[in-house]
Protein backbone atom coordinates (compact mmCIF):
# COMPACT_ATOMS: atom_id res chain seq x y z
CA UNK A 1 0.00 0.00 0.00
CA UNK A 2 3.04 2.05 0.83
CA UNK A 3 4.25 1.68 -2.18
CA UNK A 4 1.30 2.52 -4.22
CA UNK A 5 0.85 5.53 -2.57
CA UNK A 6 4.53 6.20 -3.83
CA UNK A 7 3.62 5.49 -7.58
CA UNK A 8 0.45 8.16 -7.10
CA UNK A 9 2.54 10.96 -5.73
CA UNK A 10 4.48 10.82 -8.98
CA UNK A 11 2.92 12.69 -11.92
CA UNK A 12 5.03 11.57 -14.16
CA UNK A 13 4.50 8.05 -13.00
CA UNK A 14 0.42 8.86 -13.12
CA UNK A 15 0.94 10.15 -16.80
CA UNK A 16 2.61 7.29 -18.20
CA UNK A 17 -0.43 4.74 -16.19
CA UNK A 18 -2.99 7.43 -18.08
CA UNK A 19 -0.81 6.65 -21.78
CA UNK A 20 -0.81 3.19 -20.86
CA UNK A 21 -4.07 2.54 -20.15
CA UNK A 22 -5.37 4.41 -22.96
CA UNK A 23 -2.94 2.63 -25.74
CA UNK A 24 -4.56 -0.32 -23.78
CA UNK A 25 -8.25 0.84 -24.62
CA UNK A 26 -6.94 1.26 -27.92
CA UNK A 27 -6.60 -2.09 -28.41
CA UNK A 28 -9.27 -3.82 -26.69
CA UNK A 29 -11.51 -1.12 -28.58
CA UNK A 30 -10.16 -2.38 -32.06
CA UNK A 31 -12.72 -5.01 -33.25
CA UNK A 32 -15.60 -2.99 -31.73
CA UNK A 33 -14.93 0.27 -33.24
CA UNK A 34 -13.36 -1.22 -37.41
CA UNK A 35 -14.37 -5.01 -37.08
CA UNK A 36 -13.51 -4.78 -40.32
CA UNK A 37 -9.66 -6.19 -41.71
CA UNK A 38 -7.58 -3.03 -41.09
CA UNK A 39 -5.08 -3.63 -44.04
CA UNK A 40 -7.97 -3.97 -46.63
CA UNK A 41 -8.63 -1.44 -48.61
CA UNK A 42 -10.85 1.07 -47.54
CA UNK A 43 -11.25 4.27 -50.06
CA UNK A 44 -9.51 6.48 -51.94
CA UNK A 45 -5.55 6.60 -51.15
CA UNK A 46 -3.83 9.21 -49.59
CA UNK A 47 -6.79 11.51 -48.03
CA UNK A 48 -5.80 13.78 -45.30
CA UNK A 49 -7.42 13.90 -41.74
CA UNK A 50 -10.77 14.80 -41.65
CA UNK A 51 -10.99 15.21 -45.52
CA UNK A 52 -13.68 12.54 -44.77
CA UNK A 53 -15.75 11.45 -42.14
CA UNK A 54 -15.18 7.69 -42.68
CA UNK A 55 -11.64 8.42 -42.02
CA UNK A 56 -10.56 9.83 -39.10
CA UNK A 57 -7.07 9.78 -39.69
CA UNK A 58 -6.95 10.07 -43.17
CA UNK A 59 -6.03 6.94 -45.49
CA UNK A 60 -2.57 5.47 -46.34
CA UNK A 61 -0.88 4.98 -49.95
CA UNK A 62 -2.45 1.94 -50.56
CA UNK A 63 -6.42 3.70 -49.79
CA UNK A 64 -6.14 1.61 -46.35
CA UNK A 65 -7.50 3.16 -42.97
CA UNK A 66 -4.90 4.68 -40.56
CA UNK A 67 -7.18 4.94 -37.38
CA UNK A 68 -8.05 1.06 -38.18
CA UNK A 69 -4.83 0.20 -38.16
CA UNK A 70 -3.73 2.42 -35.15
CA UNK A 71 -6.45 0.41 -33.34
CA UNK A 72 -5.17 -2.74 -34.32
CA UNK A 73 -1.81 -1.82 -34.65
CA UNK A 74 -2.00 -1.19 -30.24
CA UNK A 75 -3.07 -4.25 -29.44
CA UNK A 76 -0.05 -5.61 -32.13
CA UNK A 77 2.80 -3.46 -30.04
CA UNK A 78 1.79 -4.38 -26.80
CA UNK A 79 1.60 -7.88 -27.94
CA UNK A 80 4.98 -7.91 -28.93
CA UNK A 81 6.12 -5.76 -26.07
CA UNK A 82 4.48 -8.14 -23.71
CA UNK A 83 5.81 -11.32 -25.80
CA UNK A 84 9.06 -10.40 -26.30
CA UNK A 85 9.65 -8.94 -22.93
CA UNK A 86 8.59 -12.47 -21.10
CA UNK A 87 11.13 -14.00 -22.97
CA UNK A 88 13.77 -11.75 -22.38
CA UNK A 89 13.58 -11.79 -18.44
CA UNK A 90 12.62 -15.28 -18.19
CA UNK A 91 16.07 -16.48 -20.57
CA UNK A 92 17.54 -13.07 -18.13
CA UNK A 93 16.54 -14.53 -14.95
CA UNK A 94 17.36 -18.27 -15.45
CA UNK A 95 20.92 -17.40 -16.94
CA UNK A 96 21.60 -14.51 -14.27
CA UNK A 97 20.29 -16.90 -11.24
CA UNK A 98 22.30 -20.15 -12.08
CA UNK A 99 25.20 -17.68 -12.94
CA UNK A 100 25.00 -15.67 -9.60
CA UNK A 101 24.27 -18.44 -7.15
CA UNK A 102 26.58 -21.05 -8.28
CA UNK A 103 29.65 -18.43 -9.76
CA UNK A 104 32.72 -19.85 -10.42
CA UNK A 105 33.33 -21.62 -13.43
CA UNK A 106 29.97 -21.70 -14.16
CA UNK A 107 29.75 -17.61 -13.76
CA UNK A 108 32.84 -17.45 -16.29
CA UNK A 109 31.27 -19.60 -18.76
CA UNK A 110 27.47 -18.16 -18.37
CA UNK A 111 29.18 -14.60 -18.61
CA UNK A 112 31.20 -15.19 -21.45
CA UNK A 113 28.05 -16.58 -23.18
CA UNK A 114 26.31 -13.28 -22.30
CA UNK A 115 29.55 -11.25 -23.46
CA UNK A 116 29.29 -12.96 -26.74
CA UNK A 117 25.70 -12.18 -27.18
CA UNK A 118 26.16 -8.82 -26.82
CA UNK A 119 29.60 -8.06 -29.47
CA UNK A 120 26.66 -6.87 -31.68
CA UNK A 121 24.58 -4.35 -30.86
CA UNK A 122 21.08 -5.66 -30.13
CA UNK A 123 19.25 -4.42 -33.54
CA UNK A 124 22.36 -5.88 -35.42
CA UNK A 125 21.98 -9.22 -34.33
CA UNK A 126 18.08 -8.49 -34.74
CA UNK A 127 18.50 -8.55 -38.16
CA UNK A 128 21.27 -11.21 -38.29
CA UNK A 129 18.14 -13.73 -37.13
CA UNK A 130 15.47 -12.55 -38.97
CA UNK A 131 17.92 -12.80 -42.48
CA UNK A 132 18.57 -16.48 -41.15
CA UNK A 133 15.10 -17.27 -40.08
CA UNK A 134 12.50 -15.63 -41.86
CA UNK A 135 10.11 -12.54 -40.91
CA UNK A 136 6.83 -13.88 -39.45
CA UNK A 137 5.42 -12.09 -36.73
CA UNK A 138 6.16 -15.50 -34.57
CA UNK A 139 10.24 -14.95 -35.72
CA UNK A 140 10.24 -11.49 -34.99
CA UNK A 141 9.40 -11.49 -31.46
CA UNK A 142 10.88 -14.26 -30.66
CA UNK A 143 14.19 -13.43 -32.05
CA UNK A 144 13.66 -10.07 -30.10
CA UNK A 145 12.98 -11.58 -27.01
CA UNK A 146 16.40 -13.88 -27.49
CA UNK A 147 18.67 -10.79 -28.06
CA UNK A 148 17.92 -8.67 -24.82
CA UNK A 149 18.32 -11.08 -22.50
CA UNK A 150 21.74 -10.35 -21.81
CA UNK A 151 20.60 -6.50 -19.83
CA UNK A 152 18.33 -8.95 -17.61
CA UNK A 153 20.83 -11.67 -16.96
CA UNK A 154 23.57 -8.97 -16.04
CA UNK A 155 21.13 -7.53 -13.26
CA UNK A 156 19.49 -10.94 -11.94
CA UNK A 157 23.29 -12.10 -11.76
CA UNK A 158 24.23 -9.07 -9.37
CA UNK A 159 21.11 -9.14 -6.94
CA UNK A 160 21.75 -12.85 -6.82
CA UNK A 161 25.92 -12.11 -5.74
CA UNK A 162 24.36 -9.95 -3.16
CA UNK A 163 22.27 -12.12 -1.74
CA UNK A 164 23.12 -15.97 -1.91
CA UNK A 165 25.54 -15.53 1.27
CA UNK A 166 22.72 -13.67 3.42
CA UNK A 167 21.44 -15.11 6.55
CA UNK A 168 18.18 -16.32 5.34
CA UNK A 169 19.72 -18.59 2.67
CA UNK A 170 22.46 -19.62 5.22
CA UNK A 171 19.94 -20.61 7.31
CA UNK A 172 17.71 -22.65 4.13
CA UNK A 173 21.14 -24.64 3.52
CA UNK A 174 21.29 -25.64 6.99
CA UNK A 175 17.75 -26.87 6.91
CA UNK A 176 17.86 -28.79 4.25
CA UNK A 177 16.97 -27.28 1.34
CA UNK A 178 18.17 -27.81 -2.24
CA UNK A 179 19.58 -25.74 -5.03
CA UNK A 180 16.76 -25.34 -6.61
CA UNK A 181 14.44 -24.41 -3.89
CA UNK A 182 16.92 -22.05 -2.50
CA UNK A 183 17.51 -20.17 -5.86
CA UNK A 184 13.33 -20.30 -6.94
CA UNK A 185 12.16 -20.22 -3.50
CA UNK A 186 14.60 -18.50 -1.25
CA UNK A 187 16.60 -15.23 -3.09
CA UNK A 188 14.58 -14.81 -6.45
CA UNK A 189 11.58 -13.27 -4.87
CA UNK A 190 13.90 -10.95 -3.44
CA UNK A 191 15.72 -10.42 -6.24
CA UNK A 192 13.10 -9.57 -8.55
CA UNK A 193 11.59 -6.02 -7.82
CA UNK A 194 14.83 -4.47 -9.41
CA UNK A 195 14.38 -6.88 -12.57
CA UNK A 196 10.29 -6.72 -12.91
CA UNK A 197 11.11 -2.58 -13.29
CA UNK A 198 13.75 -2.92 -15.78
CA UNK A 199 11.21 -4.75 -17.83
CA UNK A 200 9.64 -2.30 -18.72
CA UNK A 201 12.89 -0.66 -20.35
CA UNK A 202 12.80 -4.20 -22.13
CA UNK A 203 9.14 -3.76 -23.28
CA UNK A 204 9.77 0.13 -24.60
CA UNK A 205 12.56 -1.34 -26.67
CA UNK A 206 10.94 -4.43 -27.95
CA UNK A 207 8.40 -2.10 -29.21
CA UNK A 208 10.98 0.40 -31.09
CA UNK A 209 12.92 -2.38 -32.42
CA UNK A 210 9.73 -4.46 -34.17
CA UNK A 211 9.11 -0.87 -35.59
CA UNK A 212 12.77 -0.46 -36.89
CA UNK A 213 12.44 -3.57 -38.64
CA UNK A 214 8.67 -2.47 -40.33
CA UNK A 215 9.79 0.68 -41.24
CA UNK A 216 13.23 -1.53 -43.20
CA UNK A 217 10.02 -3.48 -44.66
CA UNK A 218 11.95 -6.55 -42.59
CA UNK A 219 8.73 -6.84 -40.21
CA UNK A 220 5.63 -8.93 -41.21
CA UNK A 221 3.81 -7.07 -43.55
CA UNK A 222 0.83 -9.38 -43.27
CA UNK A 223 0.22 -7.94 -39.75
CA UNK A 224 -1.45 -4.03 -38.69
CA UNK A 225 1.81 -2.86 -37.31
CA UNK A 226 2.64 0.90 -36.48
CA UNK A 227 6.02 0.75 -37.88
CA UNK A 228 5.05 -0.69 -41.51
CA UNK A 229 2.53 1.73 -41.68
CA UNK A 230 5.58 4.37 -41.32
CA UNK A 231 7.58 2.73 -43.96
CA UNK A 232 4.81 2.69 -46.42
CA UNK A 233 4.65 6.19 -45.82
CA UNK A 234 8.44 6.82 -46.18
CA UNK A 235 7.52 7.48 -50.59
CA UNK A 236 5.32 10.32 -49.70
CA UNK A 237 7.12 11.90 -46.34
CA UNK A 238 7.23 15.32 -48.07
CA UNK A 239 3.63 15.58 -49.00
CA UNK A 240 1.40 13.24 -46.88
CA UNK A 241 3.93 13.45 -44.03
CA UNK A 242 0.57 12.46 -41.49
CA UNK A 243 0.81 8.65 -43.13
CA UNK A 244 4.78 8.82 -40.81
CA UNK A 245 3.66 11.35 -38.81
CA UNK A 246 0.17 9.66 -36.62
CA UNK A 247 2.09 6.07 -36.22
CA UNK A 248 5.22 7.88 -35.13
CA UNK A 249 3.60 9.53 -32.44
CA UNK A 250 1.70 7.00 -31.50
CA UNK A 251 4.86 4.63 -30.96
CA UNK A 252 6.91 7.66 -29.24
CA UNK A 253 3.64 8.18 -26.62
CA UNK A 254 3.57 3.87 -26.45
CA UNK A 255 7.12 3.90 -25.21
CA UNK A 256 6.90 7.16 -23.28
CA UNK A 257 3.94 5.55 -20.93
CA UNK A 258 5.85 2.13 -20.79
CA UNK A 259 8.96 4.69 -19.81
CA UNK A 260 7.57 6.43 -17.10
CA UNK A 261 5.29 3.80 -15.77
CA UNK A 262 8.70 1.75 -15.19
CA UNK A 263 10.82 4.83 -13.60
CA UNK A 264 7.07 5.13 -11.14
CA UNK A 265 7.51 1.55 -10.13
CA UNK A 266 11.47 1.83 -9.19
CA UNK A 267 11.05 5.00 -7.25
CA UNK A 268 7.46 3.28 -5.33
CA UNK A 269 9.47 0.06 -4.73
CA UNK A 270 13.10 1.74 -3.63
CA UNK A 271 13.03 0.92 0.08
CA UNK A 272 15.24 4.24 0.66
CA UNK A 273 12.12 6.52 -0.13
CA UNK A 274 10.60 5.74 3.49
CA UNK A 275 13.74 6.74 4.68
CA UNK A 276 13.10 10.42 3.18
Amino acid sequence: MAALKRYFRSPAAVLGLTLLVAVVALALSADLLFPRNPLGLAGRPLQWPLDNPRFWLGTDTAGRDIAAQIFHGARMSLLIGVVATSIAIVLGILVGAVSGYYGGVVDEVLMRVTDAFQTLPNFLLLLLLIAVFGSRIETVVIAIGVVSWPAPARLTRAEFLSLRNREFVEAGRLSGLGDLRLIFGEILPNALPPVIVYASVVMATSILLESALAFLNLSDPNVPSWGNLVGQGRSVLRTEWYVCAVPGLAILLTVLAVSLVGQGLNDALNPRLDEQ
